[in-house]
């Protein structure tokens, strides 16, 4: 397209999906340029509500958590995964990076919530399961804040065994833990029958089995801190894996 500037003419490529129109004012053509009707351009805003990426979020909430637990007790001389849970990581030299990754988990798992929600709408399981699994990441904000007791030798200097007495800030963290992982076992027994609505029986069984292998790791807690973090890798394990099938469509 040529366009005169007082007594110079310019050829300009303008691609054809940014044409617009030209007004006249005198002898001088200038373009006007606009957007074609019934596009508009991606905004961060539009990306965020995107269920696509908030269920990738929720995907990425539970490995964030287990990864960076394994890296800090790898690199600790004093943890132990034998006898310390990964929550009292927050309470060593690197704590407040496990309190970051508390708080990050819990974000990410909110969006993966709200995500749910978006892909199961006019269900049972998306109007409740987004609401149980909010619980989850909640309890993760929460604890990002109240740390659990010192304990069987951790961090270094503290005596072998359990706490004598429970602190109120470890009470509060033991509590916001339970109540997000019974809340995230509820949810998947409403994904279950969602899930064998659409006729997908292998995740169905899927989100049945994994409460009861986080309840088990949780009754066990008591004699072996591993069984405990084994249940609770489960539930965020399983709640990645149902976050990526939500990216496609059931039905």
């Amino acid at each position: 397209m040529h366009v005169t500037f007082g007594d110079r003419s310019v050829f300009l490529p303008v691609p054809v999906h940014l044409c617009g129109t030209c007004t006249k004012e005198g002898t001088t053509m200038i373009p006007t340029l606009s957007t074609p009707a019934g596009t508009t351009a991606p905004t961060g805003s539009r990306l965020l509500r995107d269920p696509r990426t908030l269920l990738a979020c929720g995907a990425v909430a539970g490995p964030l958590f287990l990864a960076t637990g394994l890296a800090l007790g790898l690199t600790d001389d004093s943890f132990d995964f034998a006898s310390n849970a990964l929550s009292q990581l927050s309470l060593g030299d690197s704590g407040w990076l496990h309190r970051v990754v508390f708080l990050a988990t819990g974000a990410l798992t909110l969006a993966g919530a709200a995500g749910i929600r978006k892909a199961l709408p006019g269900t049972t399981a998306g109007t409740w399961a987004p609401r149980l699994v909010a619980v989850l990441g909640a309890s993760f904000v929460l604890n990002s804040v109240f740390s659990a007791d010192p304990g069987a030798g951790y961090p270094a200097g503290t005596p072998e065994g359990p706490p004598a007495a429970m602190s109120a800030h470890g009470a509060i963290h033991m509590l916001g833990a339970g109540a997000g992982f019974l809340a995230l076992c509820v949810a998947f027994l409403l994904l279950a029958r969602e899930f064998a609505a659409a006729g997908h029986r292998g995740w169905a069984l899927a989100c049945r089995i994994t409460p009861a292998a986080v309840l088990a790791g949780f009754a066990a807690s008591s004699a072996s801190v591993l069984a405990f973090t084994a249940g609770a890798a489960a539930g965020l394990g399983c709640l990645t894996a149902v976050a990526v099938r939500l990216r496609h469509p059931l039905r």
